[in-house]
């Protein structure tokens, strides 16, 4: 099954997010960093992605808008072509078998 527009735009949103940061360097984590990043990890997956959403939401005060009308304007492209049929979709589970099989050579 194909990713719901809704799933898209949370990529992206992800992907504009850390588009942001050219390097990121994690130097001397704190304890209490630590803590609330296992602590978010053991979290159930709805749990963790309405997290992963305030969290987002609350560094998107200075979006680049010219970089977020790109990625409306690439999901509008991509709709288009599935809805025309110029491109057929291909399911989570074939695009993540291709990615392990990438990372395996």
């Amino acid at each position: 099954m194909p990713p719901t527009e809704i799933q898209l735009l949370i990529v992206i949103d992800c992907i504009c997010f850390f588009s942001r940061f050219k390097e990121i360097k994690l130097i001397n984590m704190t304890t209490d960093f630590k803590e609330i990043a296992n602590s978010a990890l053991k979290l159930d997956e709805n749990h963790r992605a309405e997290l992963a959403k305030r969290l987002l939401s609350s560094l998107d005060q200075q979006i680049d808008q010219e970089i977020e009308q790109a990625w409306i304007d690439e999901v509008n492209h991509r709709k288009k072509e599935l809805n025309s049929g110029e491109v057929a979709p291909i399911s989570a589970e074939e695009v993540l078998s291709n990615a392990r099989k990438l990372l395996q050579k």
